[in-house]
């Protein structure tokens, strides 16, 4: 599994109806994409639960790295390019996914939580790994939470960042730390591909 998402600022004055009319028109055309496990098409709007700007921030979850590949340098992603310019394509290596009480709903909010993996944050000498191992104790704990649609945990060794984006039914809890997104679309052509639980 691979993780990915690119987040387009957009003036502050933008007009997120705009995004919402792209979305209503395009989101479905990747809902039989082959190897695409999730996307959800995520939007914040400044003054909206906290954001300081509005956002079109699209999360993917690939089941297949080729996949992956096929959007990027296909013709979806290139209108992307053509229309907000070539965006930073942020990507990480999954670690695990579970899914969450409310599966067959559709979710309407995710939460992206981005933390540091501290040096020597595993006393006994083994590196990031006691790390991962708490963050992944935390993903099952939370994936049992009622409003759960579905959650994912990652890394970008180069960084040493460990994500986990969660999906809900409604709104998040207000004690759920991150980034929050309203979230306009989700396409799942390959969901039942992304493996489950720890991925190694």
């Amino acid at each position: 599994m691979h993780a990915m998402q690119y987040r387009i600022t957009l003036p502050a004055d933008y007009d997120m109806e705009i995004i919402r009319h792209r979305v209503k028109s395009k989101g479905h055309l990747l809902d039989d994409f082959p190897g695409l496990g999730l996307k959800a098409y995520g939007i914040r709007e400044r003054g909206v639960d906290g954001s300081p700007v509005n956002q079109y921030a699209p999360f993917y979850l690939w089941a297949a790295p080729e996949a992956m590949n096929r959007f990027l340098w296909g013709p979806g992603f290139q209108g992307v390019v053509r229309d907000f310019g070539r965006p930073v394509v942020e990507h990480w290596q999954g670690l695990a996914f579970e899914f969450g009480p409310s599966r067959a709903a559709a979710p309407r909010t995710a939460v992206r939580h981005v933390v540091s993996v501290p040096v020597g944050a595993d006393p006994s000498g083994g590196g990031p790994a006691g790390a991962v191992e708490g963050a992944l104790d935390e993903l099952r704990e939370s994936a049992r939470t009622d409003g759960v649609h579905s959650t994912a945990l990652a890394v970008d060794p180069r960084r040493w960042e460990l994500l986990r984006f969660t999906l809900w039914e409604d709104a998040a809890p207000p004690d759920a730390p991150g980034d929050r997104y309203q979230v306009l679309h989700l396409s799942t052509p390959d969901l039942a591909r992304l493996p489950k639980g720890r991925q190694w």
